[in-house]
């Protein structure tokens, strides 16, 4: 119909012949032009490549596991792992903590989780269990083997090892309490392991340092935790570097 059209117009408006032809010659040329255009591998609806993104380098430092219940675990950004990974780079040593702690977990819950942190293949394991045993009154025997058995378990895989220990409150009884206790510096001495004899020594019974519940230390308290454990286990770690 374009055609048609074109020639209709020409006759009606009563235009020089020259110039109608001009006109109808230049709208075939735009057309034409448009064509080669379309045509042209400018005009492809192929989408382009995506850009090439870098996949982040590997971290190759040597790995520290901090394996235990919900005192290890604690709070994201405010655990005592994580402000130890703090005090290590400010102390030039080439670590990175990897946080293994699950709240609620017993010794027989990281007897089942060992597996895990032996596969890590670990320079230094800081190991902490038993609170939740005494606090549901599990027989300090089943826990002793329990702590007993992972740390075989690390040993023989050569992991290095330290061992943070936890007490009760005075109201489970001596009976109990004293034999629990005594769970920590036995294995430590029988299996010849660095000892924290209480992981948190320095911030219980302190209401800034400890939360409400009386068993989970405070964001200040975690800081106070960490550098204990900064201190243990600073003699096996290799020099920082320069």
């Amino acid at each position: 119909m374009r055609p048609f059209f074109i020639l209709a117009s020409c006759f009606f408006l009563t235009l020089p012949l020259a110039l109608v032809s001009t006109g109808c010659a230049s709208r075939k040329d735009t057309a034409a032009t448009t064509t080669e255009r379309a045509a042209t591998p400018e005009s492809s609806d192929k989408p382009a490549d995506p850009p090439q993104v870098q996949a982040p380098a590997q971290d190759a430092r040597p790995v520290i596991v901090t394996f235990g219940d919900s005192l290890t675990q604690g709070v994201e950004g405010k655990s005592y792992p994580a402000f130890l990974q703090d005090l290590l780079d400010e102390q030039g040593y080439r670590y990175r903590v990897d946080n293994q702690g699950v709240s609620g977990d017993t010794s027989t819950d990281g007897l089942a989780r060992i597996g895990n942190v032996i596969a890590a293949h670990p320079a230094l394991v800081v190991l902490e269990f038993g609170g939740n045993d005494g606090l549901r009154g599990v027989p300090v025997e089943n826990t002793r083997q329990n702590i007993a058995e992972m740390i075989t378990q690390l040993q023989t895989a050569r992991i290095p090892l330290v061992l943070a220990g936890i007490t009760l409150p005075p109201n489970y009884g001596p009976d109990y309490v004293k034999p629990f206790t005594a769970i920590y510096p036995d294995l430590a001495k029988k299996y010849k392991v660095r000892l924290m004899p209480f992981l948190l020594v320095h911030v219980f019974n302190k209401p800034d340092l400890m939360r409400s519940d009386g068993i989970h230390p405070t964001e200040p308290g975690n800081r106070i935790v960490a550098q204990d454990v900064f201190d243990l286990i600073r003699p096996l770690l290799k020099t920082p570097s320069k």
